[in-house]
């Protein structure tokens, strides 16, 4: 039996330079995603947080915090840190820093990473601040560097990580068992990705839901992102 009887995946004729995600600001009509600076962010997000319930951090592997200066000591080094690759998610309403996300498990030569480490102050969450963090780093994956995988992973018990990434157009992919242990625990982890010949369609959902005639007077959606992507 010869090597061509065997079925091989599709070649991949042009992949993009080998670059990761950048240390750039993204800017956005709501949000502003800046690379993490404890002096500028810290006070900020530590506010962001303080009245939080410990609950925010049950599925994360660090928190909570029990006050500013254990915060602090957790935030310092994190600028330094290629991957994960932490930003600071602005409102830019109030010119504030209210929540966390990172680039993670970064990999230029397959043109593949995840997001990941998302945390948000509780009134942030399911907002147009929240939602437009994760379309503009989705677009600088996918547009600015040329990706060809956008993945999200979260433990397999955490039903609003879940619920939230098929929200933001993530397609399940199965669970890995036994994948990993954190604070002591087991964790089975549930596997989510976008890939590029997705993304067209989730962008038009994206754009279409953030578009400013999408909102009431009260802020409120007049329609679901789910439903403007068309699943």
């Amino acid at each position: 039996m010869t090597e061509d009887t065997f079925p091989i995946g599709p070649p991949v004729d042009a992949l993009p330079d080998g670059r990761g995600p950048e240390k750039t600001v993204l800017d956005g009509h709501w949000t502003r995603l800046e690379p993490i600076d404890p002096a500028r962010h810290g006070d900020d997000l530590y506010r962001a947080i303080a009245d939080a319930p410990d609950s925010l951090w049950t599925y994360m592997n660090f928190g909570p915090f029990a006050d500013a200066a254990a915060f602090r000591a957790w935030l310092e080094p994190q600028p330094a840190i290629a991957d994960p690759m932490a930003f600071a998610i602005i409102d830019t309403d109030q010119g504030i820093a209210r929540g966390m996300a990172c680039y993670m498990r970064i990999v230029p030569n397959w043109a593949t990473c995840e997001v990941g480490s998302i945390w948000y102050a509780p009134a942030l969450k399911r907002t147009r601040v929240a939602t437009e963090a994760m379309y503009l780093m989705a677009r600088h994956v996918f547009e600015d560097l040329g990706y060809r995988r956008y993945e999200w992973k979260c433990d397999a018990l955490n039903a609003a990580s879940q619920s939230a990434a098929r929200r933001l157009g993530f397609s399940y992919e199965g669970l890995f068992r036994q994948h990993m242990i954190y604070k002591g625990r087991n964790r089975d982890t549930a596997w989510y990705a976008m890939i590029d010949q997705d993304w067209p369609r989730i962008k038009t959902g994206f754009e279409a839901w953030l578009d400013p005639g999408n909102f009431d007077a009260d802020g409120n959606q007049k329609a679901g992102l789910a439903h403007l992507r068309g699943n």
